[in-house]
């Protein structure tokens, strides 16, 4: 996610409210946070992201990427 300057606790704590999000964290580079989220389905997943995430004030834009194998 790209947030704006000094938002980043901000953000961070919400994103901790959302029962989906597993992780977040600050990052430095291109972006400014990373989360995890987790459901049980793509539909979830995007619902999740368009009506949970994307409206959290200061969340400039946001990039998905989906996990399909893991360790």
């Amino acid at each position: 996610m790209n947030i704006d300057a000094g938002a980043e606790n901000e953000i961070l704590k919400s994103l901790r409210d959302v029962p989906e999000v597993k992780e977040s964290y600050f990052v430095y580079g291109v972006y400014d946070v990373v989360a995890k989220i987790e459901t049980e389905t793509m539909d979830r997943l995007k619902e999740v992201i368009t009506w949970k995430v994307r409206r959290l004030d200061k969340i400039r834009s946001t990039l998905t990427t989906i996990v399909s194998e893991g360790k």
